[in-house]
């Protein structure tokens, strides 16, 4: 299918959402269509407290959920226009939206090789109702950590481990993410398990030619735990974003595959949250003043989570999740882990030598800097990971595996002692917070 015939598509409609309330839980659907082509009926299910009620405020998060979610769907032909029933948003709302769909769907342009600018590439239509300023009396407590099953999720589960009324949260969770969160110390009541459905249309439609690829799935993780820490009372939303998240994947460009792992959009999300959500739930990524070397000494002393994390994409669709052993991540968190577990304990986890594997090796030199670009992966910046080899390959001496050996062979040894001490001023830790985690780099 051409791209031609894909784009002939030019209105994306946000017809509506339906909240169904539960004693414990609520179920959210939302009512997309493209004319001509489909409709999608995307699903939540999301925990809530006995006494929490559907009130103005729950009904405007679940109408900004709908904004995030339906990018989902809208991307399969990205219509020109985007035409909102359901609801309105004013100039500066609008603005903040287009921002996200920009940014936010960089890789996806980019891969799909659309050429987009920012001022035509999307104009929104609102033909709802503009919602009233609003004040509520929201006295919330404790954290609620996001886990999604890598080393990251597991050392802020860890060092928080002492926190008064500490929760997790987990969309659509496995049983490797669920096990983090055991061996943490938390129960099945502390844990909030959010079922998202996707309209499975979308995959048909997928299959027949029509455009697919990356979208920023954190940012729906953003509302979506907004609305859960909301309905449970929380005042903390724990991310574990760290400071690699801000590096463009294509240099010179904005293409970002973590975009929404940003701390520029951590910073417009807890702005956006603060003026037109009025409560004081915060938003933050625990790990943001710390580096990829940093986060990997930390997890190699917490040995309690080493045979369960997990962070491979490809893997994941497998039963167990499993390591494929052939894509970046897997090839980026073995490395980061080598200056402390290579080898006996990093191969018990992976079950191979991944340093050894041939056919990584183009791999290996994107992570590195020295190919065309950054991997489309949640991975680290370049300084990290060649810092990370650098020590791997200096404790080691000199019998080195296939790729330590091409690395001695091709690139400078250096060390860049600063990221054993970094910390990233750009944070939004408050003091109790930024304290446990100086604590905690200080004493490893």
């Amino acid at each position: 299918m051409s791209l031609e015939e894909i784009r002939k598509y030019d209105t994306f409609i946000y017809d509506h959402y339906k909240i169904e309330e539960h004693e414990k839980c609520l179920n959210i659907t939302f009512y997309f269509e493209i004319p001509g082509l489909e409709t999608f009926t995307p699903s939540l299910e999301i925990p809530k407290l006995k006494h929490k009620k559907v009130d103005d405020l729950v009904e405007n998060i679940v109408f900004h959920l709908g904004m995030v979610e339906m990018m989902s769907y809208y991307k399969c032909c990205l219509p020109p226009n985007i035409l909102v029933k359901c609801g309105s948003l004013n100039e500066e709302q609008t603005a903040w939206f287009k921002k996200l769909y920009f940014l936010g769907l960089g890789e996806f342009f980019y891969t799909n090789n659309i050429e987009v600018h920012y001022d035509d590439f999307v104009t929104f239509h609102f033909l709802g109702k503009e919602r009233k300023p609003f004040n509520l009396n929201y006295d919330g407590n404790g954290v609620m950590i996001a886990i999604g099953g890598g080393k990251d999720s597991c050392v802020s589960l860890e060092l928080l481990k002492e926190e008064k009324d500490r929760s997790a949260f987990i969309i659509n969770p496995k049983p490797v993410m669920l096990h983090c969160a055991h061996v943490s110390g938390l129960d099945e009541d502390s844990i909030f398990k959010i079922k998202r459905n996707l309209d499975l249309k979308i995959v048909e439609l997928n299959k027949r030619g029509f455009l697919n690829g990356h979208t920023p799935f954190s940012s729906m993780v953003a509302f979506t735990s907004f609305l859960t820490a909301y309905l449970n009372d929380k005042e903390y939303i724990v991310l574990s974003n760290e400071a690699s998240a801000n590096e463009s994947n294509v240099v010179g460009t904005n293409v970002n595959h973590q975009y929404s792992k940003s701390y520029e959009f951590e910073q417009d999300f807890n702005a956006y949250t603060k003026r037109y959500f009025n409560i004081p739930i915060h938003y933050f990524s625990f790990l943001r003043p710390i580096n990829e070397y940093q986060i990997g000494k930390l997890f190699s002393n917490m040995p309690a989570y080493h045979s369960i994390f997990k962070s491979c994409n490809p893997g994941s669709k497998e039963n167990p999740w499993i390591w494929c052993n052939a894509c970046a991540k897997c090839l980026f968190v073995y490395a980061m882990l080598s200056p402390f577990l290579y080898k006996e304990e990093l191969i018990s986890i992976f079950k191979e030598d991944l340093f050894e594997k041939k056919e990584l090796l183009p791999l290996f030199i994107d992570l590195l800097g020295y190919g065309e670009n950054k991997p489309f992966d949640c991975v680290g910046t370049y300084e990290e990971i060649n810092y990370a080899i650098c020590k791997t390959i200096k404790k080691l001496g000199g019998d080195l595996p296939f790729l330590l050996k091409y690395y001695q062979e091709h690139y400078p040894l250096t060390e860049n002692q600063s990221l054993e001490n970094y910390w990233n001023p750009d944070h939004q830790l408050n003091e109790r917070f930024e304290g446990i985690l100086k604590r905690a780099i200080k004493n490893d």
